[in-house]
């Protein structure tokens, strides 16, 4: 091989920490590296499945007779495995093998723990898998030619996890890649066919192409001579799971294939397995993860179903089948009904499309639906990792309201703590006597809403009332308007009206008393004026002596905070004050003779409301000068 051909090349900084973690750290679970290369000679294949449907000759005759070849040679001291997947090029080689993303490599480091063993099972997850093998080789030699380049294009890919590697070009008659293993001292054992055999069957049973080792030979007896050339047969199923029927398939097997396609290393929560037949046919296998992934709130991160049409591999990420809000759900969908050489353009619309993502939407919810109500401790941390996601269905997705609700967790003022851990219908069966409406406040924190003003009605009452403090609340509750056939009353907006759980006696006195403070109340708006809508007496309040409640139109202190936070002009609102007239506080003030003092009273209540509903006070030195002059007043 002349020199020009071959080239020392060093590896990416991210890249050559990894080797050395992958070298000296993780010890827990070596046999994870054949899981990791089988997985990627599975995913060579599908690839070349894929570009052969518009070019068939890059199957180079054999008909997509596809496989993957693990083998061993115990006096060498290798384990090689073979695909004839789409290969690589020599710049494919240096590209893929040499250097790898930052969301790959620097995400994996950025996201290690110190376990070992959750570690080791973090490989998979961020697309650097093929490094795993340096976990139990002291070098690696890769053999690799793409599919519909000449023999004498073929790579040679070699190193020793040192900081640099060597390439150069090859004869390479047959296409795909070969990954020879030279074990480390210590190491050996896995140049064994029993141990190899169980771990594919272990981890890669689900894969949709036959792995195969070489066949268990009996010695031959005296005077016979050995075979000269290995006999293949595959280990694993060699079918596609989500083909087979439901009441074949173990647990194991579901979560080893979740794995798989989430490259996750913590098992599922659920999974939906289902076979339509009629006028659309698909079979599609959904699963619920335990955790969220590092990018689940990036625009641009991947997210879809793993495609395939007539279980031909078309496409990874496949977003078209169902809605951003379930964009954590992973899976396979396998359709009878979608032309062999589908597009993205065709992808994007047509009734077919849309049938199929209004199933699996329903299917989707279903499954999170059974699984809150059969494991309602696995549901809680589902919500835990994907509750706000979930929250952006009611605004995306019209048809399903009702079951997304259904599946909404709040807090309240019947949990007596942070936790989101209400849901919808067991608020609805605790109602008591009369209640018509879900009554709900809004705020940035839990400790800001417990004890907010607007609840003391509620409580003397005994009503539950949910406390929702996620950004997103607000905007969702503007979507979200009814339940059951029950509406939501927001506590802190408009003027309250608790309907059939007030007494006819109860707003006969309201509305004398509001009468008996009309000249309060003009006081009051003489002095506040232009920072107020209006001033009236409340029925809120019980113990606080005012609150500011929020127009019936207008945006609420989550909303503006997100506006604002955005960079988008936030319309003009203004508070409306209330007071409770039976307060000491309110009888002090409504007995002051002295406006000028009515009035620096007047501002201290309406700063306290301010401070008590979570918004910042517009003069807030003015504030602080009017109470220290109460106070050297009382200190007199």
């Amino acid at each position: 091989m002349s020199a020009e051909t071959k080239q020392t090349l060093g590896f990416q900084t991210e890249v050559k920490q990894l080797l050395q973690l992958m070298i000296h750290s993780l010890y827990s679970n070596k046999e994870i590296f054949l899981r990791e290369l089988v997985s990627n000679a599975a995913d060579a294949a599908d690839k070349l499945r894929f570009e052969a449907l518009t070019d068939a000759s890059l199957l180079e005759g054999d008909g997509g007779n596809l496989r993957i070849r693990v083998s061993f040679d115990k006096d060498a001291k290798t384990v090689t495995i073979e695909d004839n997947g789409i290969g690589m090029s020599r710049e494919e080689a240096i590209a893929h093998l040499g250097t790898i993303a930052k969301s790959g490599t620097a995400d994996f480091l950025s996201h290690l723990s110190g376990d070992q063993k959750k570690d080791a099972n973090l490989i998979g997850q961020f697309g650097v898998g093929f490094y795993s093998a340096f976990i139990v080789a002291e070098q690696v030699d890769v053999y690799s030619r793409r599919a519909g380049v000449p023999a004498a294009e073929g790579v040679h890919w070699s190193s020793r996890g040192e900081g640099d590697f060597e390439v150069e070009t090859i004869d390479k008659p047959e296409r795909g890649t070969r990954i020879v293993l030279h074990l480390k001292e210590g190491e050996e054992g896995f140049a064994d066919g029993w141990r190899l055999r169980s771990i594919v069957k272990k981890y890669s049973d689900h894969i949709a192409l036959p792995v195969e080792l070489p066949k268990e030979q009996p010695a031959p007896a005296e005077g016979e001579q050995a075979p000269s050339a290995a006999e293949w047969e595959a280990v694993n199923r060699a079918s596609a799971l989500w083909t087979r029927p439901k009441s074949e398939i173990k647990d194991e097997e579901y979560q080893e294939f979740y794995k798989h396609i989430a490259h996750d290393y913590t098992d599922a929560l659920a999974w939906s397995h289902n076979k339509v037949e009629g006028k659309l046919e698909y079979s599609s296998l959904l699963f619920a993860p335990a955790r969220a992934p590092h990018d689940l709130y990036h625009r641009d991160a991947a997210k879809g179903l793993k495609l395939y049409v007539q279980r031909v591999y078309i496409m990874d990420q496949a977003d078209q089948f169902l809605p951003l809000y379930l964009r954590f759900i992973k899976g396979v969908v396998d359709s009878s009904d979608l032309p062999l050489n589908v597009s993205r353009e065709i992808l994007q619309k047509g009734p077919v499309i849309d049938s199929m993502k209004s199933a699996l939407t329903k299917r989707a919810l279903d499954m999170l639906e059974k699984l809150s109500k059969d494991k309602p401790e696995d549901y809680a941390r589902f919500w835990k990792e994907f509750g706000q996601v979930l929250k952006e269905g009611p605004s995306e997705d019209y048809a399903n309201r009702e079951k997304i609700a259904g599946l909404l967790r709040f807090a309240s003022t019947k949990s007596g703590s942070d936790a989101q851990d209400v849901g919808l219908a067991d608020y609805v069966a605790r109602m008591v006597e009369g209640q018509d409406k879900l009554y709900y406040l809004t705020g940035e924190s839990y400790a800001q809403v417990k004890d907010s003003p607007h609840l003391e009605v509620f409580r003397k009452k005994g009503i539950e009332v949910l406390l929702l403090t996620d950004r997103i609340d607000e905007w969702l509750m503007s979507y979200l308007t009814e339940f059951d056939g029950k509406s939501f009353v927001d506590v802190a907006r408009g003027d309250l009206d608790l309907g059939a759980l007030e007494s006819e006696e109860d707003k006969k006195a309201q509305e004398e008393v509001a009468k008996d403070k009309e000249k309060l109340v003009a006081r009051l708006k003489d002095v506040l004026g232009e920072d107020v809508a209006e001033v009236r007496v409340s029925h809120r309040l019980t113990d606080s002596p005012a609150i500011l409640a929020i127009g019936d139109g207008d945006l609420g202190l989550q909303m503006r905070q997100i506006l604002e936070a955005s960079g988008q002009k936030v319309p003009e609102s203004k508070p409306v004050f209330e007071f409770n007239p039976a307060h000491p506080l309110i009888e002090r003030l409504d007995a002051e003779a002295d406006q000028a003092r009515f009035g620096e009273l007047s501002r201290v209540l309406f700063d306290q409301a301010a401070l008590a509903a979570g918004d910042s006070l517009k003069d807030p030195a003015g504030y602080v000068r009017r109470l220290n002059k109460l106070l050297l007043e009382l200190a007199r």
